[in-house]
């Protein structure tokens, strides 16, 4: 922090005067009336009056103790009702100033803002408010209008240890509560991508799984295991096994199992005592054999946590289904999912699944349920590159692992991109681009028709915001919209997932991807440009008229 004077005309000098050291300021501002400078020093609010003795003074203080606020007791009082009404007419007036169309779909917005104040005026919660402002963004009809955040009533009162009480971990897999086995079925243990299941640079597994457990010298559980107590209380005992596991995220929990599936070091050592009584002709007492309970010591994870590992186990064996079945149908693939369009973590998620199968004969881009972002441009970009020319060595070629072709990384085979009805924003936009600039085809369900893009940078008081769709889209094909907005990109082949089937873990969606790109490979086969053959003697010959006069 600094303050300099500048000098009377005719001189341009200036006088600096530096804060004394050790004092960090951490913000400042001007009263809404201009009045007071309020600075924040050391943790400390300093209020000067905007003179220049003052100010002067302010660089003077090297104790921070004049015109030192007390902070300790300050608190805003709020009426919300009127907080109500400011915000909705802040809604109001930046909607009329961001809308991408300056005659507001030719809605009457005054007569909008006079039907629906005094509907605000009756709100007695934030909740409503939400309620009138959907009500009023609606009258736009145009996608990409959201409300969302500000401050509402929590039932914890910020009360750390309450919402911690209320917040349930999991462990990380499939369970189904059993009568007859008396606790909890192990149905599945997800598993993400071997190559690619770091976090934030921590390994993603489930806390049940054998790659956590093996590390405290534990058997990880299998896939029909029964898990029959939580902490020594019985399983069945309780509505759901998550009742037991609240506020227990991170925690040491021990369970009480009965391995049916997986290793049980327990019962080998049973067997093995079992024997050596029998080699002493010693016979084995009752209860010691058959599948008995035995303790194994787990840390539960976050739902949130498991939630992404539940997804990513879902990318990877849609993945590695894929390679499969389009390697029964005779063609080689590549596969990506992008679970949205949104920065580094889909750019990565492009990468990993592209590159190394760039020289594939197909490629399937999985945007279903795609929640946008901004990267469209970036993709389309990739997959416009073309092979115009190729590279062979004495003794590689592109077969051999040689250069293969220039551009680098270009793809040179046929792509599908799925879509579904949970496609949206970004997702529906690369969607449209590659149909668009044909590069592929598309197949699955009509998208969710999002096709006038924003900002998202029109925030009420409280932190909420009812958003604007602010940058309208359009082409000479299409007109505004792209033929997306409120209608959704239509696919090339129109296939849907039954929702028993995709419980039953098939996707009939991929199965008609692998089908059309077998068809399409049949007419079109992706092959690599002839051998030129022999190599030309580029000598010239002695008495031979080539025409060169050189």
């Amino acid at each position: 922090l600094s303050l300099f004077a500048i000098g009377d005309w005719p001189t341009d000098g200036t006088e600096m005067h530096a804060a004394p050291s050790g004092h960090v300021l951490q913000d400042v501002e001007m009263s809404t009336d201009g009045i007071y400078i309020l600075t924040i020093l050391n943790g400390k609010l300093k209020v000067t009056p905007r003179q220049a003795m003052d100010v002067l003074a302010l660089f003077a203080d090297n104790d921070l103790e004049e015109n030192i606020a007390n902070a300790a007791g300050l608190h805003l009082n709020v009426w919300p009702n009127l907080e109500f009404q400011q915000m909705f007419k802040d809604a109001w007036r930046m909607l009329r100033d961001y809308f991408y169309d300056r005659e507001l779909h030719s809605v009457d917005w005054n007569g909008i803002f006079d039907r629906y104040l005094p509907l605000v005026e009756r709100c007695a919660k934030r909740e409503e408010l939400d309620d009138v402002l959907k009500q009023m963004i609606g009258e736009l009809s145009a996608l990409h209008s959201f409300v969302y955040g500000g401050e509402y009533p929590s039932p914890y009162h910020g009360n750390a240890a309450l919402f911690a009480m209320n917040n349930v971990a999991t462990l990380g897999a499939i369970l189904q509560r059993s009568v007859e086995n008396r606790g909890y079925l192990v149905v599945d243990i997800p598993e993400r991508d071997p190559d690619f299941h770091m976090i934030d640079g921590e390994p993603m597994y489930s806390p049940l799984s054998n790659q956590v457990l093996k590390l405290s010298g534990q058997a990880g559980l299998k896939p029909g295991d029964v898990i029959v107590a939580v902490n020594h209380e019985n399983v069945m005992d309780v509505p759901d096994i998550h009742m037991l596991l609240r506020n227990m995220a991170g925690e040491s929990v021990r369970l009480d199992v009965l391995r049916t599936s997986s290793t049980s070091k327990f019962r080998e050592l049973r067997e093995t005592k079992r024997r050596l009584l029998q080699s002493q002709g010693i016979e084995a007492a009752e209860g010691t054999e058959g599948i008995l309970p035995e303790p194994l010591v787990v840390v539960p994870m976050s739902s949130g946590d498991s939630g992404n590992l539940a997804y990513a186990a879902w990318e990877w064996k849609t993945r590695s289904r894929a390679k499969s079945l389009a390697a029964a149908a005779g063609f080689s693939i590549g596969y990506a999912h992008l679970r949205d369009m949104s920065g580094a973590s889909s750019m990565d998620s492009f990468v990993r699944g592209f590159y190394p199968d760039y020289n594939k004969d197909a490629l399937i881009i999985d945007v279903r349920n795609n929640n946008g972002g901004n990267i469209d441009s970036w993709l389309l970009d990739t997959l416009q590159r073309s092979a115009w020319m190729y590279w062979e060595g004495r003794s590689s070629n592109i077969t051999t692992g040689g250069l293969g072709w220039d551009m680098q990384y270009a793809f040179r085979g046929h792509l599908v991109v799925l879509i579904n009805e949970h496609t949206s924003s970004d997702g529906e936009g690369f969607a449209r681009g590659v149909s668009e600039l044909g590069l592929g085809k598309l197949v699955g369900k009509r998208t969710w028709g999002g096709g006038i893009w924003l900002s998202s940078d029109n925030h009420l008081v409280d932190g909420g915001i009812a958003s604007a769709p602010e940058i309208g889209t359009y082409n000479d094909n299409f007109g505004w919209g792209l033929g997306v907005e409120q209608m959704g990109v239509k696919p090339d082949v129109e296939v849907d997932n039954n929702p028993k089937s995709a419980f039953d873990g098939e996707d009939t969606q991929l199965e008609r991807a692998i089908s059309v790109l077998k068809e399409w490979l049949e007419k079109e086969p992706v092959a690599l440009p002839k051998d030129p053959g022999h190599r030309e003697d580029m000598n010239k010959k002695e008495g031979v008229d080539d025409g060169c006069s050189a």
